[in-house]
């Protein structure tokens, strides 16, 4: 009995650790990174957490660890170390109190694993995963206004094409900008297709992950399987197209797109502009995408933000014994945050964490500090070229000096040639100043840079992610 005690008592301080990792890091990197890891014991000085993947333990243990293991110590004073591990899948299974048991067929969906996910999973489709569905984004959870209501309704029509409704919107495409719920309506419709038509095979993609498997497939001369797999899929979902770069990948899957269509199967595709206005693209794939239905996700209106954070508000308070959030906050936040659905998702987290963690009543002041905190963080950080090359250094772990030097050794050019991309990115520096900053280099030698990195970007996911990474602790 003392030993359950102890375990309740540690999971109790885990939530609170959680909750502190939510409010420090935001809402997008919280749920990324650190929503599904679970504390399986803490012995000896150690705390055991479990998480879903391989990359997810990689990543946790190199990028977060010494910020989770100061957070926990607030918990455990005399904790040592950290052990991530990757834990066997488990599924939650929905039981109806007071319903029998029934068989069902089981839903083929390909989607990494997710703590909460509520049927049995794949591991991979094409020889890659899925990208993560999320069992919360569903169409019960999509609060619908004036600026989502044509693609909410397109949504829910192609979900249901698996019932035999004739293939009115092929492809479906849907636009906005970040945060309006582009990403809620493609997993809403992945979830709902695949209640409809279990035996479906559905793929979820981003643009990136298409790329990445594309890439592996042609390094291990395999792309005829890669794409002969492709093209048996009935639900193909592609989000974030805007990032899908190179002549050979979007060709490729514009033949894959063309198949799919032609064979009746259903594609949707997300980005943040409608296909006209997709550069990277070739004209030929805008036309395909646009030939179907485009519909735009507009801004969000006063009304529409009020209903998501009086659903959201009265979600968490559902789930937070105690809380209470009125209507007057609400009515505050809608009208001072109004750039994104994950911006008042944010501030509804924050509220319920600020209660976790002081027990003290949500009031009107503590809406306005969130507000403040959240209208400074949107504020872009100025980033400077010296700023640039101290974290690249640190990073790589190369001296500063060498960056600026004439030195080759590939140690030191690519880190170098990072850093002049990031400053092209990040400063409105010229290529010429640029080249200046980094031992006076000529502007060729700085483009020749970017476009090296750009490459490296778009056939390795590895290399776009470390450099993501380090966009992100400049603009932090």
């Amino acid at each position: 009995m003392t030993e359950n005690n102890d375990n309740a008592a540690d999971r109790a301080a885990w939530e609170k650790v959680k909750s502190r990792l939510q409010a420090e890091l935001g809402e997008d990197v919280y749920s990324s990174w650190f929503r599904s890891v679970e504390l399986d014991r803490v012995e000896e000085g150690t705390a055991h957490l479990t998480v879903a993947t391989r990359f997810l333990k990689s990543w946790l243990r190199s990028h977060y660890y010494d910020f989770v293991i100061q957070l926990s110590r607030q918990e455990w004073p005399d904790l040592e170390r950290l052990d991530f591990q990757v834990r066997q899948p488990h599924f939650k299974q929905p039981v109806a109190a007071e319903k029998p048991a029934q068989t069902m067929p089981t839903p083929r969906i390909t989607v990494t694993e997710s703590a909460e996910v509520t049927v049995p999973l794949r591991t991979g489709y094409g020889g890659f995963d899925g990208s993560p569905l999320d069992p919360k984004l569903t169409f019960d959870t999509f609060v619908v206004g004036a600026s989502n209501q044509l693609a909410n309704a397109a949504a829910n029509q192609v979900s249901g094409v698996a019932n035999g409704s004739q293939q009115m919107f092929n492809p479906l495409f849907l636009h906005g900008n970040v945060g309006l719920g582009k990403t809620h309506l493609l997993h809403a419709i992945a979830w709902q297709f695949t209640k409809a038509k279990p035996e479906g095979e559905v793929l979820y993609l981003t643009a990136e992950r298409f790329m990445s498997g594309f890439v592996q497939a042609l390094r291990a001369k395999d792309a005829l399987a890669f794409k002969e797999s492709l093209r048996r899929i009935d639900l193909l979902i592609i989000d974030d197209m805007e990032f899908l770069q190179g002549p050979t990948i979007q060709q490729e899957f514009c033949h894959t797109l063309n198949s799919l269509i032609d064979g009746g199967r259903q594609v949707v595709v997300a980005a943040d502009r409608a296909p006209n206005h997709l550069d990277r693209l070739d004209m030929r794939m805008r036309s395909r995408l646009g030939g179907g239905l485009v519909a735009e996700i507009a801004s969000m209106d006063r009304d529409l933000r009020h209903k998501i954070l009086s659903k959201r508000a009265s979600d968490a308070c559902r789930e937070t014994p105690g809380l209470e959030i009125s209507d007057t906050v609400l009515s505050y936040l809608a009208d001072r945050l109004t750039e994104s659905g994950r911006e008042l998702e944010g501030a509804v987290h924050r509220l319920r964490a600020a209660y976790q963690l002081t027990d003290q009543p949500v009031t009107l002041e503590i809406a306005e500090q969130i507000v403040r905190e959240l209208m400074r963080g949107a504020e872009p950080k100025r980033v400077r070229i010296d700023d640039i090359q101290r974290t690249v250094s640190k990073h790589y772990g190369v001296n500063r000096g060498d960056l600026l030097s004439g030195r080759r050794n590939r140690s030191i050019v690519r880190p170098r040639q990072i850093g002049m991309y990031l400053c092209k990115q990040l400063t409105s520096r010229s290529l010429p100043e640029i080249g200046r900053r980094f031992g006076n280099r000529d502007h060729t030698t700085v483009l020749h840079a970017i476009r090296k990195i750009e490459q490296l970007m778009s056939d390795d996911a590895q290399m776009r992610e470390e450099v993501e990474l380090l966009q992100r602790l400049l603009r932090d």
